[in-house]
Formats: C-alpha cells, sequence, structure tokens
C-alpha cells in the first residue's frame, strides 16, 4: 500500500473521519468500489488476453510466424498476472492479509516480466540467426491494430484504479497490460513491414528493442516487494 493510504488509514483509526471529511465508512465503501471496479477491469483483460492468445498463437502456427506466436505466448503470461491481480483484490478485504498478499503478488508479476523479458529476447535473436520469412497474416495484422486500441485504454483505466487503492501489485499488472499495447505496435510494424516490403528481420530487432524496458519493470516489482517488507517490519 502507499504511505498516503497508510497515513490515511491511521487518521481515520484515530479519528474516525479522515482529513478530506469523509468517515471510516465511507472510506470503505469507496474502497468497495474501487475494489470491484478493477475486479471488473480485470476480467476483462482475462476474457481479451485468452481470445487473443488463441488467434494470434494459431494464426502464427499457420503463418510461420515466430513474433506472432511469441504475442499469443505473451497474452498467457498476461493471464497469469490478470489471475494473480483477482488474488490479490481477493484479499482487500483484510487489512493484514492484503498486505501479504501485495508482497507475493508484486513478487509473483515481477517474475513474470523478467519470463516474458527472456521469451522476447530468445525468440527475437533466433528469429535474427535464423533469417526464416514468415508468411503474410491479415488475421494477424487485424489483431495487433485491435490490441494497440484495446489494451492502452484497459491500462489507464486499471492505473486508476490502482493509484486509488494505493497497490504497488495493481499498477506493476497495469503496466504489464500497457507493454501488451508496445508489443502489439511492435507486432503490427512487423507484420506490416514484412507484408509490404519484405522486411523479416524488422519485427526482432524492435522486440529486442523492448527487452530492457520488460525487464526493468520486472526488476522494479521486486524493488516494491522489498519496499513492502521494510514498511511492515
Amino acid at each position: 500500500m502507499s504511505r498516503q493510504w497508510q497515513q490515511q488509514q491511521r487518521r481515520v483509526s484515530t479519528t474516525g473521519v479522515d482529513s478530506g471529511g469523509m468517515t471510516a465508512v465511507g472510506l470503505g465503501l469507496h474502497r468497495e468500489q474501487l475494489v470491484r471496479r478493477s475486479v471488473r477491469l480485470n476480467v476483462a483483460t482475462l476474457a481479451y488476453n485468452s481470445l487473443e492468445g488463441v488467434i494470434a498463437i494459431g494464426a502464427g502456427l499457420i503463418a510461420g510466424s515466430i513474433a506472432l506466436t511469441g504475442f499469443g505466448a505473451d497474452s498467457l503470461i498476461e493471464l497469469a498476472a490478470s489471475i494473480t491481480a483477482l488474488w490479490r483484490l481477493n484479499a482487500d478485504v483484510d487489512a493484514v492479509r492484503r498486505e501479504r498478499v501485495e508482497r507475493v503478488s508484486l513478487r509473483i508479476i515481477g517474475a513474470l516480466f523478467l519470463a516474458l523479458a527472456a521469451y522476447v529476447a530468445y525468440h527475437a535473436l533466433r528469429d535474427l540467426i535464423s533469417g526464416d520469412t514468415p508468411r503474410e497474416s491479415a488475421v494477424g495484422i487485424v489483431l495487433a491494430a485491435l490490441s494497440l486500441v484495446v489494451m492502452p485504454l484497459l491500462a489507464r483505466a486499471k492505473r486508476r484504479v490502482a493509484k486509488e487503492l494505493g497497490s504497488g501489485a495493481l499498477a506493476a499488472e497495469a503496466q504489464q497490460t500497457s507493454l501488451c499495447a508496445y508489443l502489439s505496435a511492435i507486432l503490427l510494424g512487423g507484420l506490416v513491414l514484412n507484408a509490404t516490403l519484405g522486411w523479416s528481420w524488422a519485427d526482432p530487432v524492435a522486440a529486442l528493442v523492448m527487452v530492457p524496458i520488460i525487464a526493468k519493470e520486472g526488476v522494479e516489482g521486486f524493488r516494491q516487494e522489498s519496499a513492502c517488507c521494510e514498511r511492515s517490519a
């Protein structure tokens, strides 16, 4: 939880009213509303990523595109992150359990970021070395374009709720949704360049540029988890 939220909770526990005049009951109801909204957003993410993953992997296998297949595998990693976020939200009613689950969730999501970075790096390097040229994939282009629209909207809404709840774990999961949008842009660019100009190397090169950014988010998740441990000590 954020330091600001913890201070606000302490004020409410001693006075019954927060600095904005909201009672403890009002704060609780507001938090419940935020939790319900976050659950809905994560369920929507789960549904979309499930469909995205199935279509991307199927289209990637048909076209022989490692990048498109890898994008589908990324969707599976994001499914795990969303499930972790739902687990975190389920523990929100209990302040003590919430703190413990927050730490574990940050660790899991951080590990998923690092796994994603390793996966993208491996397949991008393999594509560059092998020089394989995938076939055109109209389905992949449409899917990448759709994800480029849907994912930023979901990520923005989830970041807003995570900030109000003071949850680093939910903020990290929202960032993973943002990364899906970046990967969608990379995939779209690679597929379009391959389809129009025959530049089969464009996608793996762009993917390699993303690897340090993804890995940084993973390391940041572990750092936030350590900070949670220090605050609770």
